[in-house]
């Protein structure tokens, strides 16, 4: 069964001071945590085993989602003395994840991606074919210039136009992290463009909603706009009671 891991460890510097109390995803938008949205939706598309990883505030996420039998889901949490940035939070949640490939979410985007299409493509990774599947989305305008090109056949690239931005979400195999030492901070785009660079990584540009809720201001326009989906149905069913 393919597993899931929630990226929750970071510091959430540009939105204090609304972090310095409260884990960014934990914040809320639309009615619920963040973190809450990329559960409900990974549990949708068929993943029950979720690992979490965590370092500042990191008892607060544990005490607010335990084990994940609220959301039909079980939660294995991976704490860290201190953020091992991306690829180290992974390489050290790796004896959680297994042998197998697994999908990983930053935990402070919003996207309505299906998981499925994701679940997917981490079945289709092996350490001799691609060992990295990332899902891109169009440039936002704090982000114009993109991260990767995404060839007509399916590769993603390191070099070349037009460019995409990446979405934080991807499929990988844990062999793309078996060079690093555990505990150790470490970033995820050398690897990935290692991997590129050897024909390694395939992608999916997804068109729908994305947004990197990095910015108090981007966190209010996300609350705004799930807040208005969520209130236009029961306007609806009371215009047709009127």
């Amino acid at each position: 069964m393919t597993k899931a891991m929630i990226l929750a460890a970071g510091r959430g510097e540009r939105m204090r001071p609304l972090t310095d109390h409260t884990p960014k995803p934990l914040l809320s938008v639309g009615g619920k945590p963040l973190i809450v949205w990329h559960i409900e939706r990974l549990r949708a598309a068929g993943f029950t085993k979720l690992v979490i990883n965590h370092a500042h505030l990191g008892h607060r996420l544990e005490e607010a989602l335990g084990d994940g039998a609220a959301f039909g889901v079980h939660i294995a949490w991976s704490p860290e003395a201190s953020a091992l940035e991306t690829a180290g939070g992974i390489r050290h949640a790796l004896p959680l994840l297994g042998n197998a490939p697994f999908v990983v979410v930053n935990g402070d985007v919003y996207c309505d991606a299906d998981f499925t299409a994701l679940r997917s493509a981490a079945e289709n990774l092996n350490a001799d074919g691609p060992l990295a599947h990332l899902l891109l989305v169009d440039n936002p305008e704090h982000h114009p210039e993109g991260d990767f090109h995404h060839d007509p056949d399916g590769l993603v690239r390191a070099d070349g136009q037009p460019r995409l931005t990446f979405s934080g979400l991807g499929a990988y195999h844990p062999a793309l992290f078996a060079g690093l030492a555990d505990n150790t901070p470490a970033k995820l785009a050398p690897l990935l463009r290692a991997a590129m660079n050897a024909g390694k990584v395939t992608g999916q540009h997804h068109a729908g909603r994305w947004i990197d809720v990095g910015t108090p201001q981007r966190l209010a326009e996300l609350d705004r706009e799930l807040g208005a989906r969520r209130t236009e149905p029961r306007n609806a069913a009371r215009r047709r009671e009127n």
